[in-house]
């Protein structure tokens, strides 16, 4: 694989490391990753692989798992406020950074059921940093208001939360959100894709500049990094995401 060849997987990857890495944000000394999320932990393991030094807390990983009673001890190092960063999407977004994990149609969402909040609610809340990720970029995923807020993207005053979302990266380009305005600014667009082409493509209104910048193309180190010492990590949990985006496989 040439660098001429950058897989879409990789150019995300890239993007929410360098989110990871914004020094603009508070620090991310230890990162937790959700079950079934290969992008945000080959991004994760990007920045630990190119010598930050970060903690990283990977639920679905199959061996040296750190969670030995699953997500109950996630939920208690984050309320005790140890997980600095934390990756959530959902089934809807909307202009106010909520979440739909539930579904939609009347409650408790009867016409498309999505996976299910689970901790969503309590992660947005209590981790300072939330980036949210979804690789569909179309009206159907990122609505004017989700139909159930699984998690909020704000919060009234007087009501304790350690942070809100950081930035909304999709397919299709990347989010900044000011949750002071409960509003995202569009950051940046994909290679293949423009002002316009994001606008037809969001349901949510948002703040954008002139001219809208290109998303960064991963660097050839950052590409090395990838198909090498982070796909080697990533071989034993997901070996299919392995196989076809680096076209690697585990030895049989």
């Amino acid at each position: 694989m040439t660098d001429a060849t950058i897989r879409p997987e990789e150019r995300l990857a890239a993007v929410l490391a360098r989110l990871i890495l914004d020094p603009a944000a508070p620090p991310a000394r230890h990162i937790a990753v959700g079950a079934a999320s290969p992008i945000p932990a080959a991004a994760c393991w990007l920045v630990k692989k190119a010598g930050h030094p970060v903690r990283l807390s990977l639920l679905h990983k199959r061996s040296g798992n750190p969670f030995t009673e699953g997500t109950r001890e996630l939920f208690d190092l984050t309320g005790q406020g140890r997980i600095d960063l934390f990756f959530l999407g959902g089934g809807q977004i909307d202009g106010q950074a909520n979440i739909n994990l539930i579904g939609t149609g009347e409650w408790p969402g009867m016409g498309v059921r999505f996976p299910g909040s689970f901790g969503s609610a309590f992660m947005y809340m209590m981790t300072p940093r939330t980036i949210l990720f979804r690789e569909e970029h179309s009206t159907r995923v990122l609505v004017p208001r989700v139909e159930h807020v699984s998690a909020p993207g704000v919060s009234a005053p007087g009501v304790f939360r350690r942070g809100t979302a950081q930035a909304l990266v999709t397919g299709k380009g990347v989010f900044r959100f000011d949750p002071a305005r409960a509003r995202f600014t569009l950051d940046s667009v994909h290679a293949g894709e423009d002002a316009a082409s994001l606008r037809d493509a969001t349901g949510f209104d948002y703040d954008a500049p002139e001219p809208v910048p290109l998303t960064p193309e991963p660097t050839p180190e950052e590409l090395a990094l990838l198909r090498g010492p982070v796909c080697d990590e990533m071989l034993e949990t997901y070996p299919e995401f392995c196989a076809r985006v680096f076209n690697r496989r585990q030895a049989a």
